[in-house]
């Protein structure tokens, strides 16, 4: 499942996060108490180069999710900055920011939840066309049955419901409409996690393969540190909101320095192989 991805150059990265936060304010338990607040995000700063992929993980809590959303500018940081080819994504005014949209996508858990099952399969993949672009109804279509195929389904798909098909077929419809507006990186929050673990081995392969067919670059959040072994070429861990270690994943199978990375891998299968050699475990995990 291994293939080549370009080494990273001295150019600007794809995306930067610079000193993200992200506060939520509880409800107020008493009148006589000020609402207490939850800090879900507390100074991340990350990059990503084009062409290559990071991984988030940490267990459930510790901010992925909102990493995602932030990055995605479905929400707001308390502080900090998100830029995408050097535009800061929370600075743009409203019609900036919709045009740019269509060079980030992303690809959600659920692969049933985020589809909308009174919708045609047809207009669940073009639906980012018809907000970002100006197309006819025709070219939606095509280009609808171009990332099907793309993803290894039928245009004859296209006329059908989500219901009609299996749950690893439903994430790869999701990843056909990601895939629609030809991004240059997709978000994708535990895309596999919701199915088994011989569909999670399809999806990660179809990943890859887009990847190397699309030069897409991914930022890869799961819980799931053999998952993202396979796919990523860095891995940062997030524990309340704040990195605690990154670097290459091989090397924090062997070498985890914060006991937080260590817990981590202590839930893997197989960590004592793991720690000699990851791509073994995470080879007869999922291949």
């Amino acid at each position: 499942m291994s293939h080549e991805r370009p080494p990273e150059g001295n150019t600007a990265p794809l995306l930067e996060v610079r000193e993200l936060a992200r506060a939520y304010r509880l409800p107020r338990e008493t009148l006589w108490r000020p609402a207490p607040v939850v800090k879900a995000l507390d100074g991340v700063s990350l990059s990503l180069a084009a062409g290559r992929n990071l991984g988030i993980v940490g267990e459930s809590g510790s901010g992925k999710s909102t990493l995602a959303r932030l990055v995605m500018a479905l929400e707001k940081p308390s502080a900090g900055q998100v830029l995408f080819e050097g535009q800061d994504l929370h600075a743009l005014p409203p019609a900036a920011l919709r045009r740019a949209r269509r060079h980030f996508q992303m690809v959600f858990q659920d692969p049933y939840g985020s589809l909308d099952p009174r919708r045609t399969v047809a207009r669940i993949v073009a639906e980012p066309l018809e907000a970002l672009e100006a197309t006819t109804r025709a070219e939606q279509l095509e280009r609808a049955a171009e990332a099907l195929e793309a993803v290894g389904l039928r245009r004859n798909d296209l006329h059908k419901y989500p219901h009609e098909f299996s749950g690893g077929q439903r994430q790869r419809i999701a990843i056909a409409r990601a895939l629609i507006t030809r991004p240059k990186l997709i978000v994708a929050d535990e895309p596999v996690s919701a199915l088994d673990v011989s569909v999670q081995a399809q999806v990660l392969n179809l990943m890859m393969d887009l990847q190397d067919r699309h030069g897409l670059s991914y930022l890869f959040i799961s819980h799931d540190l053999a998952v993202v072994s396979l796919l990523c070429d860095e891995v940062a861990v997030l524990q309340q909101g704040r990195v605690v270690e990154r670097g290459d994943p091989a090397l924090l199978f062997r070498e985890a320095q914060h006991p937080y990375t260590r817990a981590l891998l202590q839930a893997v299968p197989g960590r004592r192989a793991a720690a000699q050699n990851p791509s073994t475990v995470a080879t007869r995990s999922f291949a």
